[in-house]
């Protein structure tokens, strides 16, 4: 599998003032002019799970902006539960970076649960102001609303349920992140780039693990009322989001465009980079009027 060769360097970072004054920490990559692309990572994860787009030829002509979601990575962390409840804290989120940086039109892109701060920020402020949206491994229900079928699947698989993640007895907690971050790719990372990972995700509490990872949402009134094209993008061996997950997603977004990527897990910008990359640009390219 090809190795990362060097960490991604911005070209700027910022800490801005998020929802109820939460300080979220902000990367930029790529052409300061370029056509914005807004990265939502996942479940535990950061701005760097995209690190093979940052430093990504085919994307270099886009600012790319990735940014920490709040309790994790180097965003803050706040206490209490209102901080992570209902849309309005991701969505806050999310709007507060693109006024800050002044994105216009960004495509916004979620990963996994970065899908469903995506879906809580198009419930509150709907596509308008957007070129469009992608959803990677990633779905317009969350919690009691996922299609049964998923939910079998993901209760029946003891590493994606990571129960203890959400232990406060440390050894507890490792062992269950590295048996999650092995379930979320089909093609294992090297190990160098596999710690990188194990770093970030521990950097997320057991308690905002457990806060972040409980909600239940059904998103699907906002995902048909898009205007706006949505990349939809899953990976046939995916074990986090099962496939009536994608199926889902790609039959009520509406103007879905659907790709399985056949050599992937839960995260094909990851497990197949250059078909991915090339994919983003092209969908990217094509909303923001541009060419390669």
């Amino acid at each position: 599998m090809r190795r990362m060769s060097t960490q991604p360097t911005p070209f700027a970072t910022h800490v801005i003032t998020g929802h109820g004054g939460c300080p979220i920490s902000v990367a930029e990559y790529g052409a300061p002019e370029g056509p914005p692309i807004l990265f939502v990572h996942g479940w535990s994860q950061s701005h760097l799970s995209f690190a093979r787009q940052f430093t990504a030829p085919e994307l270099a002509r886009f600012r790319m902006v990735g940014f920490d979601l709040r309790g994790h990575g180097a965003s803050g962390k706040p206490v209490e539960a209102s901080a992570y409840t209902g849309s309005e804290p991701w969505a806050g989120d999310i709007a507060a970076v693109i006024d800050a940086l002044a994105l216009t039109r960004p495509l916004l892109l979620g990963w996994s649960m970065g899908g469903k701060a995506l879906c809580d920020y198009l419930a509150l402020h709907g596509d308008a102001a957007l070129f469009g949206t992608a959803m990677i491994g990633t779905g317009p229900t969350s919690g009691k609303f996922i299609p049964p079928e998923a939910r079998e699947l993901r209760m029946a698989d003891s590493a994606v349920l990571a129960k203890g993640m959400l232990s406060e007895v440390l050894a507890e907690n490792l062992a269950a992140t590295e048996a999650f971050l092995r379930a979320c790719f089909h093609q294992q990372p090297a190990p160098d780039d596999f710690a990188t990972m194990m770093g970030f995700n521990m950097m997320c509490p057991p308690e905002i693990r457990g806060q972040t990872r409980q909600r239940h949402a059904d998103y699907r009134p906002a995902a048909r009322a898009t205007t706006r094209p949505c990349l939809v993008v899953w990976g046939a061996h995916e074990r986090i989001m099962p496939r009536p997950i994608f199926d889902e997603c790609a039959a009520t977004f509406a103007f879905a465009e659907p790709h399985v990527f056949e050599d992937s897990g839960h995260a094909p910008f990851w497990e197949e980079p250059a078909r991915f990359n090339a994919l983003l640009a092209e969908f990217a390219g094509r909303l923001a009027g541009t060419s390669g």
